[in-house]
């Protein structure tokens, strides 16, 4: 049997009163099997969390499943389950442990992490269980479920985040090419530069220095419109090798590369329609947002574990640098086809040991002007 298992756990205080939910789905027809939540007197988010993982690999036990699909919107645990994340707390382990146990009696698990959106189910059983614990009626239960940054849940508060052990991640989308001025999409073709592009990358890096001049690394896409922006922005502080990671190439469109918008619609217009609908479905020849998303938190994975408490500058694509944001955010996929950056734009984003996330600005342009 192919299951899906959706697990989800909250504190509120971290550590405060906390409680997990888990829905166990057949794979076919998303229709849920078992559920199981339950109250953890007082316990951290993280706790609560892999509490829940557990519960459900449990369930999924119980049907003598022999596939799982966790899917899960902490990205901590998914990532750690998966081998990607050490696990540093030493209160994490056991549980981590025991759902490692529970991993080995099926032939294949997977783990994925979905945005908070598409974890309801999960994440209502949580707060049900909070707060039956707590005495209330379960009605309040979605005003508790108010989501929150990042993957864990802490009180909701307006106190600015201390930047303590944060690692800070500046994404720099690179300065035009001729593509970019003639609205042509630009995937895998390595074009240069214009002077325009020069310009920007140039304005951009002085901006990457006024958010932060002690940078420890800048990465880039192997494309020599981004190893060249790269390059302008790591003369400006400090000199810093690029380090080119190939994972932060641009989306493969194909055979929709150097195609306007227009002319794509016009000779696929099927295939454009079903892009558009799903994160899934590739251009004809080239690749799915799904497949780029994968590959950029794999980038974002060693970005945390190597530079962890460090400022990091990445210089990508608008592909990998909307779904970068769009996970951040814990947005839908229409996020992709509602946010627009601009050549050279500049986003900040704060990202804590814990998986919490906070996003200080998106597709800058003043640095243009």
């Amino acid at each position: 049997m192919h299951v899906i298992v959706e697990a989800d756990g909250g504190s509120r205080g971290n550590p405060g009163p906390a409680g997990y939910g888990a829905v166990v789905r057949e794979a076919a027809t998303g229709e849920v099997l078992l559920e199981r939540f339950a109250s953890l007197g007082v316990a951290t988010n993280n706790v609560a969390e892999y509490s829940g993982l557990v519960a459900g690999l449990q369930a999924a036990a119980e049907l003598n499943a022999t596939r799982v699909d966790v899917r899960m919107d902490s990205k901590l645990v998914v990532e750690q389950m998966s081998g990607r994340w050490q696990i540093k707390n030493p209160g994490l382990r056991p549980l981590a442990a025991e759902a490692a146990v529970l991993v080995g009696k099926f032939a294949r698990v997977t783990f994925d992490w979905i945005p908070r959106e598409k974890n309801k189910a999960a994440d209502a059983l949580a707060n049900r269980a909070m707060d039956e614990a707590a005495g209330k009626p379960v009605r309040d239960t979605i005003e508790a479920s108010v989501p929150v940054l990042g993957d864990t849940k802490p009180p909701l508060s307006w106190a600015p985040p201390s930047l303590d052990n944060a690692t800070r991640i500046i994404l720099v989308r690179h300065g035009s090419t001729p593509l970019t001025s003639a609205g042509r999409y630009s995937g895998r073709g390595d074009v240069p530069l214009t002077d325009e592009g020069e310009a920007q990358a140039m304005a951009a890096a002085g901006r990457v220095a006024g958010i932060c001049r002690d940078v420890t690394a800048v990465l880039s896409s192997p494309l020599q419109r981004c190893t060249r922006t790269a390059e302008l922005i790591s003369a400006e502080v400090g000199g810093l090798p690029v380090t080119v990671m190939d994972d932060l190439i641009e989306c493969d469109f194909g055979a929709w590369e150097a195609r306007t918008f227009a002319e794509v619609q016009e000779g696929w217009p099927d295939e454009m329609a079903a892009w558009m609908a799903s994160t899934s479905v590739a251009p004809p020849g080239g690749e799915s947002f799904q497949a780029v998303a994968k590959r950029v938190r794999g980038v974002l994975a060693t970005v945390l574990s190597t530079y962890p408490g460090k400022t990091v500058v990445i210089v990508s694509h608008v592909s990998p640098i909307k779904l970068i944001l769009r996970d951040a955010l814990a947005a839908g996929d229409a996020f992709l086809h509602r946010l627009y950056l601009d050549a050279a734009g500049v986003s900040t984003m704060d990202v804590w040991p814990d998986g919490n996330i906070a996003v200080r600005s998106v597709n800058e342009t003043a640095h243009l002007r």
